[in-house]
């Protein structure tokens, strides 16, 4: 399913803050990772741990397209994580859970599909490693980690893609500047490792960024 612009819109409507209103009615209209996202994981019933969740967008947008099981919504910005609680009240939606905490020290435990969504530039090289197989280690039998983000090359497209990066943090959208930026091969040795099957693919859509999504099965 893929959600009409008024259904876009009811979620914008759910945030308090008029830059998150904007933000949300641009970012789920334009960034093809949602619906990416329900391509892999919509369909079935295990639940879904959202490392880096925000306020929470890929959750409404999972409960949009009719996804149904329990999502969990883990990020370090407690501001964020206090606007996506908010946002939960006002939908009235159940089975959404959010809470704070640095993934450098450890995930919640759970077991089910897991989702990383444009975080893992803000990671040092071995903290990625680490936090790669700390999500895989969370992959139920069956169950998927599904990650989208920025692959460092040459290309114009990555160059953009730290542009964007740096300008989130001056705008104070995001609370740090990248570190640095994870290749494909990190994801096949770290992700194979831990028994995962690992496919990779452009996601770029209408954008000008350099993103891939990395799909890792159990």
């Amino acid at each position: 399913m893929t959600p009409t612009l008024a259904q876009l819109e009811n979620i914008a409507a759910l945030c308090e803050r008029r830059w998150d209103f904007f933000y949300t009615r641009s970012k789920l209209a334009s960034d093809p990772v949602y619906q990416a996202v329900v391509k892999e994981i919509g369909q079935t019933d295990l639940p879904v741990l959202d490392i880096g969740c925000g306020i929470g967008l890929l959750a409404h947008y999972l409960r949009t397209c009719g996804h149904t099981a329990p999502i969990t919504g883990f990020d370090y910005d407690k501001r964020k994580i206090a606007s996506a609680m908010d946002m939960v009240v006002k939908s009235g939606n159940q089975g959404l859970a959010f809470s704070a905490g640095d993934a450098r020290t450890g995930l919640p435990d759970f077991s089910g599909h897991v989702v990383i969504l444009d975080i893992l530039q803000f990671f040092t090289m071995e903290e990625q490693n680490t936090l790669l197989a700390a999500a895989a280690a969370r992959v139920a039998p069956g169950g998927k980690l599904v990650i989208r983000t920025c692959l460092r090359d040459a290309s114009r497209r990555y160059k953009i893609t730290v542009l964007g990066d740096y300008l989130a943090k001056m705008t104070f959208w995001m609370k740090a500047a990248p570190t640095a930026y994870p290749e494909a091969d990190q994801f096949r040795q770290v992700l194979s490792d831990s028994g995962l099957k690992v496919e990779i693919s452009p996601l770029w859509g209408g954008t000008p960024f350099n993103n891939h999504l990395i799909v890792a099965q159990r």
